[in-house]
C-alpha cells in the first residue's frame, strides 16, 4: 500500500486527486495539505483533515508520495521540503523554471528518491505531445495555441512549453521557415517565441478547462493536432500512474510520456 498526501487539497485538482486516491485499492490517503480551510474534513471514512503546513503533515503522517497541485509561487519550495524529508513528489503544478527543475533533479539523485514533474497528466494530451514530436520531423513551420480557464496564472502553459521542447528535439533550429520579416503593430500579437522559434499563443477564457492545438504548415497543406479536456477526471489515470511509478523508482522524470 502506497501512502499518499495531497498538497493543494482544497483546489479543484486537489479534490479530484483525493477522490481518485481514495478509490484505488493500491493507494492510501494519509494527509491533505492546504493553506485554506484548515481542520476541514476531506475524507470522513478515513478521518483526514486539512493541515496548513506541509512539513508538519509529513512529520505527522509520513507519506511515501506527495502530489502537488498548488501554485507556481509555492511548488518549488514544496518539492524541496518533500525531498529533504524523504518524500517522493509528484508535481502537476506548472511554472517551474529550467533552473528550478535542475535543482530538484540534483536533489532527487542525491537523496535517491523518485521525483516526477508532468505538465499534463491527461493521457490524451500526452499522446498529442508525442504525435507533435513525430510530425515535427516533416514540417518546417509550426505554432502552438493553448487555451485555458481564466484562473490559470502562468502563461504559456507547461504543456505548451513541453510540447515545443519535444518538437525542437527533431533537430530543427527554427519552425518559421520561409517567413517574411515581421513587424508587430501590437506587441505580442505573434505570441511568444519558445524552443526553435516555435510561437506559442495563450488564451485565457471562462468556459475552458484545458485545450491545445499544434498547427503545422507546408506548401498546400495544414496539419493540426488538438486535445481538449472537458473534465478534470481525465487527469486522474495519469496521476495514479505517476504515484505508483515514483513509489518504485528512484529517478527524476520530466513528462508523463517517459513512463507511458
Amino acid at each position: 500500500m502506497i501512502k499518499v498526501g495531497v498538497v493543494g487539497a482544497m483546489g479543484k485538482m486537489g479534490r479530484e486527486v483525493i477522490e481518485a486516491v481514495c478509490e484505488d485499492e493500491e493507494l492510501k490517503l494519509v494527509c491533505a495539505v492546504d493553506k485554506n480551510n484548515i481542520d476541514a474534513e476531506v475524507c470522513s471514512d478515513k478521518d483526514i483533515h486539512i493541515i496548513g503546513d506541509l512539513k508538519s503533515a509529513i512529520e505527522m503522517h509520513k507519506p511515501d508520495v506527495m502530489v502537488d497541485f498548488t501554485q507556481p509561487a509555492s511548488v518549488f519550495e514544496n518539492a524541496k521540503i518533500c525531498l529533504e524529508n524523504g518524500v517522493r513528489p509528484v508535481i502537476g503544478t506548472t511554472g517551474l523554471s529550467d533552473e528550478q527543475m535542475e535543482v530538484l533533479n540534483a536533489m532527487s539523485q542525491a537523496k535517491g528518491l523518485g521525483c516526477l514533474i508532468a505538465p499534463n497528466f491527461s493521457t490524451g494530451a500526452v499522446l498529442m505531445m508525442m504525435f507533435a514530436k513525430q510530425a515535427a520531423k516533416y514540417f518546417d513551420n509550426a505554432e502552438i495555441i493553448e487555451l485555458h480557464h481564466n484562473q490559470k496564472k502562468d502563461a504559456p502553459s507547461g504543456t505548451a512549453i513541453k510540447t515545443a521542447l519535444m518538437m525542437s528535439e527533431s533537430g530543427k533550429l527554427t519552425f518559421t521557415g520561409g517567413n517574411c520579416e515581421e513587424t508587430e503593430t501590437i506587441k505580442g500579437a505573434r505570441g511568444g517565441k519558445s524552443y526553435s522559434d516555435i510561437h506559442i499563443h495563450s488564451v485565457r477564457m471562462p468556459g475552458y478547462i484545458a485545450s491545445q492545438e499544434v498547427l503545422f504548415g507546408a506548401s498546400g497543406q495544414i496539419f493540426s493536432i488538438r486535445h481538449d479536456s472537458m473534465d478534470r477526471k481525465c487527469y486522474m489515470d495519469g496521476v495514479k500512474l505517476a504515484i505508483k511509478y515514483v513509489a518504485q523508482h528512484n529517478n527524476f522524470v520530466y513528462g508523463l510520456e517517459k513512463i507511458m
